[in-house]
């Protein structure tokens, strides 16, 4: 059990299931360089574009591939589901109870949150939004600010390592997610879960009203 104010998304691989759609625009952007498409698709999940391609590439020009990716990734949306569990979570939640904090940016995030069902936040923190991205802790202390809490009484869902170490820098509890990584990975988690049909939430009246159950 975990009492919280406010919890804070990761989006892909924890609220929408975009593997896919992930994997097809790294592979055509490795063909567009001639790169080993195996060693593009094994990237890292969960950090900004721009990280990667500056670590994968940097000989290329970083920004001019970022735009490249996010005009492919907006365009592909094919086969975006959300995951198990996501709609019913935040169907109980309010408002301003809950944000997504993404690695995507300011315009892929709400399409493919809309293109997997899933309601728009009233706080969403995308990734060319902060000078720096997971594993800094930037994105999860704004979305912290711009909700009101302190980043103590929030507790994040995430998916991948980079998210994880960013929300426990931020001085966050933090519910991994085994989607797309092993649980031996997701390492400093309170608690781990196959997806969000194992959460549930309950309400009472203390400080910190949102009781988290996981199973």
């Amino acid at each position: 059990m975990l009492r919280a104010s406010a919890i804070l998304f990761d989006m892909d691989g924890v609220l929408v299931d975009s593997r896919a759609a992930i994997e097809r625009v790294r592979r055509r952007w490795a063909r567009r360089h001639g790169l080993d498409e195996e060693t593009v698709v094994r990237l890292p999940h969960g950090q900004q574009t721009r990280d990667i391609i500056a670590a994968l590439a940097p000989h290329l020009d970083v920004m001019e591939e970022v735009r490249w990716l996010d005009a492919d990734e907006a365009k592909d949306l094919e086969g975006m589901t959300a995951i198990r569990g996501a709609v019913r979570l935040l169907g109980a939640l309010a408002p301003n109870e809950w944000a997504v904090v993404t690695s995507s940016g300011r315009d892929l995030a709400p399409r493919r949150l809309a293109a997997a069902g899933l309601p728009l936040p009233r706080t969403l923190i995308s990734g060319d939004m902060v000078a720096q991205g997971k594993p800094a802790p930037e994105g999860y202390l704004l979305a912290a600010k711009r909700l009101g809490r302190p980043p103590n009484v929030c507790v994040v869902v995430e998916d991948a390592p980079a998210g994880i170490e960013a929300a426990l820098a931020a001085g966050m509890r933090v519910i991994g997610v085994a989607t797309t990584y092993p649980r031996s990975r997701l390492i400093g988690c309170t608690a781990i879960v196959t997806d969000l049909s194992e959460i549930s939430v309950q309400r009472d009246g203390s400080v910190m009203p949102l009781v988290l159950h996981t199973r």
